[in-house]
């Protein structure tokens, strides 16, 4: 009898893990959605607040034109070093701090491409695009 009870007892630990390695994987992978959008939001914050300094010397010479951009170049660095700073920690808030981050990179994304021209705000336009994508990705692995 000890030895079908034995027999059972290794059974049913390996059944576990088995079972317990979909779960480990699937979590690895959650996390890894929230370390690649942590990464391309702080890229992006190093870009916007870059992009905001390129803007203000435009300002100073006299084009206008880049007074808006420069706001949402800094109000969307904000955004995405909070959503950073939350997915890097997998915080719970996570979430709703990217969804603000995916659209404030959809705003500023479009203001910068106005100037495809422009080596900074091109820059700019692309780590938007990229940040915001991540942010959904990350998204759409927590629900």
């Amino acid at each position: 009898m000890s030895r079908v009870l034995y027999l059972a007892t290794i059974t049913l630990t390996a059944a576990a893990l088995v079972i317990g390695r979909p779960a480990a994987a699937a979590e690895e992978q959650h996390g890894e959605h929230f370390v690649a959008c942590a990464k391309a939001c702080a890229s992006c914050q190093l870009h916007c607040d870059s992009c905001f300094t390129h803007c203000l010397s435009l300002l100073a010479m006299g084009q206008k034109d880049h007074a808006k951009t420069a706001r949402l170049c800094a109000d969307c660095a904000e955004c995405c070093k909070l959503a950073a700073t939350l997915s890097a920690r997998q915080s719970p808030l996570a979430g709703p701090a990217c969804e603000c981050c995916a659209k404030c990179c959809d705003e500023c994304e479009a203001a910068c491409a106005k100037h495809p021209d422009d080596k900074h705000m091109a820059q700019c336009a692309k780590a938007c695009k990229d940040c915001a994508k991540a942010c959904r990705d990350m998204l759409k692995s927590i629900k």
